[in-house]
C-alpha cells in the first residue's frame, strides 16, 4: 500500500475514533500533535502523517494517564490501529497506523 493510501486510511480511522469518543458519556478530545516536521524519534509516524496525539477530557477534566485512554485505545486497536498504551514506554494519548515496521 502506498503511503498516501495509508494516510487516507488513517484519516478515515481517526474519524471513526472521534465519533466513538462522542458516544462515551462525559468524554471529549482535542487534537494534540498530529504532524511533527522534526520529531524526536527519526522514525516517527507523526512525520509520515500516520499518528496523532489526542488530549482527553472526562467531565471537563484533562486526563494524563494511559488508563484514562484505555477505552479509546481498545477501540482504536479494534479497527486496526496501534495504541501507545501498549508500547514498552507507555504513551497513552498516541494513536497510529503502523508503517514500515514502526507503530
Amino acid at each position: 500500500m502506498k503511503l498516501s493510501e495509508k494516510q487516507q486510511r488513517f484519516s478515515r480511522m481517526l474519524g471513526l475514533l472521534l465519533h466513538y469518543v462522542e458516544t462515551l458519556p462525559g468524554y471529549g478530545v482535542t487534537m494534540g500533535e498530529a504532524y511533527r516536521p522534526n520529531p524526536t524519534f527519526k522514525k516517527s509516524l507523526h512525520k509520515k502523517r500516520l499518528a496523532t496525539d489526542l488530549n482527553l477530557f472526562i467531565d471537563g477534566v484533562y486526563q494524563t494517564s494511559t488508563e484514562a485512554h484505555e477505552p479509546l485505545g481498545i477501540f482504536w486497536e479494534s479497527i486496526g490501529g496501534s495504541w501507545g498504551g501498549r508500547f514498552k514506554k507507555k504513551d497513552g494519548n498516541h494513536y497510529s497506523l503502523g508503517h514500515g515496521g514502526v507503530r
